[in-house]
């Protein structure tokens, strides 16, 4: 684009033509080949070197006199001159294109390799969103997952596909997960937990595989995920030895908790307290969401759920909800397109996931009947091409809700200082 704006521009200043008030030391023919020449550099060879060059001469017809004749061949001799230095920078740059690439990887390694996003962070409450996915494929968003960040305790709510990834994409040390608390156990809210194991035990420190907590049934699920990764830890352990892999370290260890009827307190430590509670996510049981409490600051995670009147009651008075949300009437579209191709499986599929979410207005509501202040929306459904379509996604939320709604994107993180009532939004990518 640079290149073909500087050919365009030396075009236009180099309008003349063998009939107009030249200067003498100027020859029509000697201007346009020279023009040719640096558009053929620039734009290797493309169909401006093809454009016959004999123009109007509309520059120098309107010349009084020599003297402005002088001043546009000066401009002339001017702009070839810059354009002969971009030529030569772009050959500099073309030659020396992998010693540039190397210096400017080392510089991009200096500035991100070891780089801990939490370092400057003030005490309180931060979370990350490290997947705003569903399992309907998406370039820009991972699978669900969330990073807590409470004081200098870290903890993670789901490990879907690619959200360990993103982890350490944002900067957040995987090594100082001290728990994972999963949701349910659907595939997109578990499958990125071997990613998530392996970050966490490999030259972190830690001597004790990665707690999980879950509602019954989890002993199952981290039983598998570590008879699944067992052949692989011991060649982690073979090939970089105990002080690195140290095998007791290796995969995760169960904590499962009853299935609460109204709530129950899971954790609590240092100031920091994990409630959990029963959300509708029928036919799916368990399914759990969380509520996190640290120095006057807390967040709710939905979890996977239809309107629920236990999620309006554990969100009372927090700060900030993470919701799920699935707009209903862009589904219907893709239900139909599949109906139209003779795809008929998978659009019932489509039919039947409809059901157990909620949409956009039903997030809003439940804000709306905690007293939340802001509202996250994730594991968004369907996919969303880009933030032009998240009006449509949203709908009539904001008739529910009179807060901050957020369209949740990968990379973002909510600060929520002690003792205080703001909520700031940044970006870690």
């Amino acid at each position: 684009m640079a290149a073909t704006a500087v050919a365009q521009y030396l075009r236009r200043v180099a309008g003349v033509g063998c009939e107009s008030h030249l200067p003498p030391h100027l020859d029509c023919a000697m201007i346009g080949g020279t023009v040719a020449r640096v558009e053929s550099a620039l734009l290797g060879g493309s169909q401006y070197t093809r454009i016959n060059w004999h123009y109007n001469c509309h520059l120098f017809m309107h010349a009084s006199n020599a003297g402005e004749a002088f001043q546009v061949s000066r401009r002339l001799k001017f702009s070839l001159v810059i354009a002969a230095v971009i030529v030569a920078a772009g050959i500099s740059i073309k030659s020396f294109q992998p010693q540039i690439g190397v210096a400017l990887f080392e510089r991009g390694v200096q500035s991100r390799v070891g780089r801990d996003a939490t370092a400057g962070l003030a005490d309180g409450l931060h979370v990350g969103l490290c997947g705003t996915g569903s399992p309907l494929p998406n370039r820009e968003r991972a699978g669900a997952c969330n990073v807590v960040i409470a004081g200098k305790h870290v903890f993670t709510v789901d490990a879907g596909e690619g959200g360990a990834r993103n982890i350490s994409l944002m900067g957040l040390p995987t090594g100082r997960i001290e728990a994972l608390f999963l949701t349910h156990f659907h595939s997109d809210h578990i499958d990125g937990m071997g990613p998530m194991m392996l970050l966490r035990w490999t030259g972190s420190g830690n001597t004790a595989p990665l707690p999980v907590y879950g509602p019954t049934g989890v002993e199952a699920v981290i039983a598998g995920f570590n008879a699944a990764y067992a052949i692989d830890n011991g060649y982690r352990t073979a090939h970089h030895g105990a002080a690195i892999a140290p095998p007791a370290a290796a995969g995760a260890t169960a904590k499962p908790f009853p299935f609460p009827e109204i709530s129950a307190v899971v954790y609590q430590a240092d100031g920091v307290r994990i409630t959990t509670f029963p959300v509708n996510h029928d036919p799916v049981k368990p399914a759990v969401g969380y509520r996190f409490d640290y120095k006057g600051r807390s967040v709710v995670f939905s979890g996977d759920t239809a309107a629920s009147p236990s999620l309006d009651a554990a969100a009372k008075g927090t700060d900030l909800m993470v919701h799920e949300a699935l707009q209903t009437d862009l589904v219907k579209l893709i239900t139909a397109g599949l109906d139209a191709k003779g795809i008929k499986k998978t659009a019932q599929i489509t039919r039947d996931i409809v059901g157990y979410h909620s949409t956009p207005e039903v997030a809003a509501d439940a804000a709306r009947k905690a007293g939340v202040q802001e509202l996250v929306l994730s594991h968004i459904v369907p996919p969303i091409p880009g933030r032009f379509f998240y009006p449509a996604f949203l709908g009539d939320a904001a008739k529910h809700f009179s807060g901050p709604i957020v369209v949740g994107e990968d990379g973002m993180l909510f600060s929520l200082p002690a003792g205080g009532k703001t909520i700031t939004q940044t970006s870690l990518f």
